[in-house]
């Protein structure tokens, strides 16, 4: 029952876009200077429903990672910084380590080590944390990690 609500509810997202996608069309067609801004805003609106709907995805594994490995403050997945000391927590890595997220490309380093050590807590081959770096991908690895057995 659940995968055929959640079917449901990709179709209609699909629908959704398909629509709004679908009436941008004719709009274009028109010589009106303000067609181009409005179809810039319909798009960065799908962009921003996109980046919350994977705020949501990554912040609801990451709370039940830290539920499923006793780790203290789960909550702390839906707050933006404390993410990264949960993930530190979870990966029993120091949490000076936060400072390192802060520089840009030392950043992504930091994240493919932490979510290897995360993936070696939940008893999965580390491998997962390096997966990451593959674009699409890097979205499965936090969900897999969570909901697996």
């Amino acid at each position: 029952m659940k995968a055929r609500t959640k079917l449901l509810s990709l179709l209609g997202s699909l629908l959704t876009l398909g629509a709004i996608l679908f009436l941008a069309i004719p709009a274009s067609a028109q010589q009106d200077s303000r067609v181009p801004v409005a179809m810039l805003g319909g798009f960065m609106f799908i962009f921003l429903i996109f980046c919350l709907i994977s705020y949501v995805y990554i912040a609801l594994a990451l709370q039940t990672i830290a539920q499923k490995t006793n780790t203290d403050n789960a909550w702390l997945a839906w707050i933006p910084i404390a993410n990264i000391v949960l993930m530190l927590n979870i990966a029993k890595k120091p949490i000076w380590w936060i400072i390192l997220f802060l520089i840009p490309l030392v950043s992504l380093v930091m994240a493919i080590i932490v979510w290897m050590a995360i993936a070696e807590e939940r008893g999965k081959p580390n491998w997962w944390g390096i997966l990451l770096i593959v674009p699409g991908v890097g979205l499965i690895v936090p969900g897999y990690l969570a909901w697996s057995d």
